[in-house]
């Protein structure tokens, strides 16, 4: 008999993302972190929109938005020179733009909103060791102060960092090297001009490589930076690890840390004001490494973040990716937990997270060396890109076949927003992920003047049950089309927003997974497929 569903290894962005979507979903889950209690370093600040596109769907973007600030670009200096200001604009369509917030308010917020579902973080409490078989994960836990306790679960999720003792405990491969720079980081407050809510990269270059670097990045409050560059040579130190030849990360209380001085001398040489930093509220030195895991997973249990893929921070690409693993794993988890999973849905997350960790590692491993200014794609594309908008999973084997559809988003693409849709009990309109959010699958029935919905109630009855019920439905109707009897959820498109972004066919089904991609597109929807599809996620 196991004593809880789930348990998960590690209590930061990643893993608080995992326990929170398993509780929402009705799986027991312990959550266990070695740290006495929440780091209050500004480690990761970089939000993506697309992480705020999953937070809205969790249920805690307002929250997100009241607490973090807009990030609107960058600036960029080569030898004192003025160089091309980016912007970070999007498409109008998109909901969210780019954010920047402290780590360990991202877990707050997150931790948070799992105490509001019933769960807890269990500090001081280490995992030590495992052993799985076929139904079960045996482990060892080393307790607060002393002693230790033996637990048994059905799965279990290692989102314990660089250094994972669930990674090392699978015997997984983890691929890469280390940098050999050596960076220095400080969270202070600066007195200059330069305008609120950008970044900016100012950089020494001689004969073409680059001797000198500062990069900042705002953050809540007054002229408030994390600041990151180069270490000088009296703060350099071990490269942190744990013997497992893994060098990233802060160096924590491993060395002296860097001061106030140490930043202003910095400020000195590159910043493009004159200005005095104040008020340093923490330090550190830190070592970058890019590694992917072999395989995310092995049998009942898996690793997410920087536990699966470590890799140089240029563009905020970390933590983003990582929550979207969990995101991922979290509602594939809740249906072999909960019985209702056919063989293969959890190997999916292998399937369709480890292509997304390789590109990113990539990626940002190729901006290290050329910055993201260098890109070859076009300036669309790469802010897409960056945004974390692009990801998807076209031949995932938990994706319908047929990579294309004749307009919109297909099979496996993210799933846009779009506004104007409007209740017959609504006095005004609401978007889609607001009608997304907090729910699993989601089968959206198109109707216009050629192809009404008369025979959307089957549909829809077949589709629910074919999912054990975890399934939303909800008919969108042409501009001007009038209701029909109040059967199903029902909302018009009265702007035609919804039929430009998804290119909408009259009679098409659209379903939309819980973590917010296209699972398939059927016209008609009175076919077979979505009944065929849902059957090969369920077991029947």
């Amino acid at each position: 008999m196991v004593d809880v569903d789930v348990l998960v290894a590690g209590a930061g962005p990643v893993g608080l993302t995992a326990a929170s979507e398993l509780a929402r979903r009705g799986v027991s889950c312990r959550v266990v972190d070695r740290l006495p209690a929440r780091l209050p370093y500004a480690r990761a600040v970089g939000v993506q929109p697309r992480t705020l596109e999953i937070w809205d769907r969790m249920g805690m973007v307002r929250e997100a938005l009241e607490t973090a600030v807009p990030l609107k670009g960058q600036l960029l200096y080569v030898n004192g020179e003025e160089g091309p200001r980016i912007d970070l604009r999007l498409p109008p369509e998109v909901p969210y733009g780019f954010a920047a917030l402290p780590q360990y308010e991202t877990e707050r917020l997150l931790e948070d909103l799992l105490i509001r579902r019933g769960g807890q973080v269990e500090r001081g409490t280490e995992l030590l060791s495992f052993e799985q078989d076929a139904d079960e994960v045996r482990a060892i836990l080393s307790l607060p102060g002393s002693g230790t306790e033996e637990l048994t679960a059905r799965y279990l999720v290692g989102c314990d960092g660089a250094h994972s003792a669930v990674r090392k405990g699978l015997g997984l491969s983890f691929e890469g090297a280390a940098l050999p720079e050596e960076y220095m980081l400080g969270d202070v407050e600066v007195d200059w001009d330069l305008p609120d809510g950008y970044a900016l990269r100012a950089s020494r270059v001689a004969d073409g490589q680059t001797d000198d670097i500062l990069v900042c990045i705002p953050l809540p409050g007054v002229k408030r930076y994390r600041m990151s560059m180069a270490t000088p040579p009296e703060l350099s130190r071990t490269p942190p690890g744990d013997g497992d030849g893994v060098a990233h990360g802060l160096s924590g209380d491993q060395g002296p840390v860097p001061g106030i001085g140490h930043i202003q001398a910095v400020l000195d040489r590159l910043s493009p004001r004159s200005t005095t930093a104040s008020s340093l509220r923490w330090s550190s030195v830190f070592r970058i490494s890019h590694r992917i895991v072999g395989r995310y997973g092995r049998g009942r249990v898996f690793v997410a973040g920087d536990a699966a893929h470590i890799h140089p921070p240029t563009g905020a690409q970390g933590m983003n990716t990582g929550v979207q693993d969990a995101f991922n794993l979290a509602w594939k988890l809740a249906a072999a937990v909960h019985g209702h999973a056919r063989a293969g849905l959890l190997e999916s997350y292998d399937a369709e997270r480890r292509p997304i960790g390789e590109e990113v590692v990539a990626r940002t491993l190729r901006h290290v060396r050329s910055g993201i200014q260098g890109d070859p794609d076009d300036p669309e594309t790469l802010m897409l890109r960056e945004a974390q908008l692009l990801m998807g999973y076209r031949g995932s084997p938990v994706v319908a076949p047929g990579g294309s559809a004749p307009e919109g988003p297909a099979p496996g693409d993210r799933a846009p927003d779009c506004g104007g849709l409007l209740h017959a009990l609504g006095a005004f309109p609401v978007r889609l992920f607001t009608l997304l959010r907090e729910r699993e699958h989601t089968l959206l029935l198109y109707a216009d003047a050629e192809n009404r919905p008369t025979s959307f109630d089957e549909v829809a009855t077949a589709a629910a049950r074919a999912a054990h019920g975890l399934l939303n439905t909800c008919v969108v109707l042409a501009p001007r089309l009038p209701d029909p009897a109040p059967r199903l959820p029902t909302v018009h498109d009265s702007l035609g927003e919804f039929r430009r972004a998804y290119g909408a066919r009259g009679g098409e089904a659209i379903l939309v997974r819980p973590d917010g991609y296209v699972g398939m597109r059927a016209a008609p929807a009175d076919g077979p497929e979505v009944r065929t599809y849902l059957e090969s996620l369920f077991a029947v």
